[in-house]
C-alpha cells in the first residue's frame, strides 16, 4: 500500500510542475499581448507646428441604384423634325427657279439635323439649309438640293 501511495503522490507532483510551467508560459504570453512586443515606444519627432492629416485610402463611390431606369430616347428623329412642306406660291417659285424645297420644321431642330432628316426621308442630297423663325413662332427651312 505504501508504494501505491507513493506513486499517486509522485504523479501529483509531476502534474503540478507541468501545470506551473504552463501557467508561467501563459502569463508571459498575456503580458506580451497587453504590453506589446516593444516595451518602450519611440515618439515621432515633429518638425512642424501644423498637423497634416495622413492620406488614407479613398474608394470610388458605388451608387445605390441607377437614377434612370432606361436610357433617354431621341425625341427629335427625322419624323419629328420635318412637319410638312410649304406649298405656297413663293415656295413653288423657289422649287422651280432655285432648286430649293421649303419645309416647316420643329423649332428645336438645327441645320445639320434638318439636312440629315431630308436625306433620310426623301433620299436626296442636300447642298445647304437656310432657316428662319416666322412671326407665328414656327421654323421654316429652305433646303437647297445638290
Amino acid at each position: 500500500t505504501f508504494t501505491f501511495l507513493f506513486r499517486i503522490s509522485k504523479g501529483k507532483m509531476a502534474k503540478s510542475k507541468v501545470a506551473g510551467k504552463d501557467k508561467a508560459k501563459a502569463l508571459k504570453a498575456k503580458q506580451a499581448v497587453t504590453k506589446g512586443k516593444k516595451a518602450t515606444k519611440t515618439r515621432k519627432v515633429r518638425t512642424s507646428v501644423h498637423f497634416r492629416r495622413p492620406k488614407t485610402l479613398s474608394l470610388p463611390r458605388t451608387g445605390l441604384y441607377p437614377r434612370k431606369s432606361a436610357p433617354k430616347t431621341n425625341k427629335l428623329d427625322q419624323f419629328a423634325i420635318m412637319k410638312y412642306p410649304l406649298t405656297t406660291e413663293s415656295a413653288m417659285k423657289k422649287i422651280e427657279e432655285n432648286n430649293t424645297l421649303v419645309f416647316l420644321v420643329d423649332t428645336r431642330a438645327s441645320k445639320p439635323q434638318i439636312k440629315l432628316a431630308v436625306k433620310k426621308l426623301y433620299d436626296i442630297n442636300v447642298a445647304k439649309v437656310n432657316t428662319l423663325i416666322r412671326p407665328d413662332g414656327l421654323k421654316k427651312a429652305y433646303v437647297r438640293l445638290a
